[in-house]
């Protein structure tokens, strides 16, 4: 008929084809990945309220967003786990991991204060709200491109490189925390908020070494408290939850000069072994 297409009925001519298996991602694959989406809108979720919040003026609007990107990191948290569990790991699923953080982690927080607090700071503000977004973009970027690398010296000793963006995103947020708890507009200062935005961005794509949830080791004695005050967390989370992210980024903070020593330590461990 004039046309290039092959012949379906035509088995043993020229244009025969050999028929491939079509790829696709394995269904086990599926509930770590609604999850990740879950994250992503849940982020997005935070800005329409934060937009909501700036033309109200209500300060329970602006809970509501940031209340948003908590329910976001907690997710985070749960979708590797959950592909794990079920042997469902993807690159694929990594990919829209990374993507979902950029956002939900960089874009979302980065709008979030910018509406708040820093878009009376024209357009510097932007920029601090744009290195905080690049910054998130960059870190995510570093670790698709080292994901198949063998040596990667913080990993193979149990820590992270730099500040993951679910903990940036929620350090980022202290200036509101306090804000929420003292009522007190200082903690709103265009100028200040800016600069921890550019901070924090900093601290994410920066070399620094940091606790891995994975090399945390509790002793068999210490089991019942620790469940007693992971109990005591999850119900300040609802009754004072402001109060509780105040004080886990003030701990996070102190830890990070911790973290850093223990992977000199190792290190030197190592070169003399």
């Amino acid at each position: 008929m004039g046309n290039n297409f092959p012949d379906p009925e035509n088995h043993d001519g020229d244009d025969a084809r050999p028929l491939r298996r079509v790829r696709g991602i394995p269904l086990r694959a599926i509930p770590a990945n609604v999850i990740t989406a879950l994250a992503l809108s849940c982020g997005l979720t935070g800005v329409l309220f934060a937009i909501a919040a700036s033309q109200s003026g209500q300060i329970i609007d602006w809970k509501y967003a940031v209340g948003a990107i908590v329910v976001a990191g907690v997710l985070d948290g749960m979708d590797g786990r959950v592909a794990r569990m079920m042997n469902g790991q993807s690159r694929f699923g990594a990919e829209l991991d990374s993507l979902s953080d950029v956002i939900a982690f960089g874009v979302s927080p980065a709008l979030i204060l910018y509406l708040w607090a820093i878009s009376d700071g024209r357009q510097w503000g932007w920029i601090f709200a744009l290195c905080f977004v690049v910054s998130a973009a960059l870190r995510l970027a570093r670790f698709n491109a080292a994901i198949d690398l063998e040596d990667q010296p913080h990993k193979s000793a149990g820590f992270l490189t730099g500040v993951p963006a679910p903990a940036g995103a929620g350090l980022v947020f202290l200036p509101m925390y306090l804000w929420f708890v003292t009522g007190n507009d200082v903690f709103r200062q265009p100028l200040p908020v800016g600069i921890w935005l550019g901070i924090v961005g900093l601290l994410m794509i920066s070399n620094l070494a940091t606790f891995s949830w994975g090399r945390v080791r509790v002793r068999r004695t210490m089991r019942l408290e620790l469940i007693l005050l992971a109990a005591l967390a999850g119900s300040a989370l609802f009754f004072t939850p402001w109060h509780l992210l105040t004080l886990i980024c003030f701990v996070y903070v102190a830890m990070l000069p911790v973290s850093i020593a223990s992977f000199a330590k190792i290190r030197r461990q190592r070169a003399a072994g």
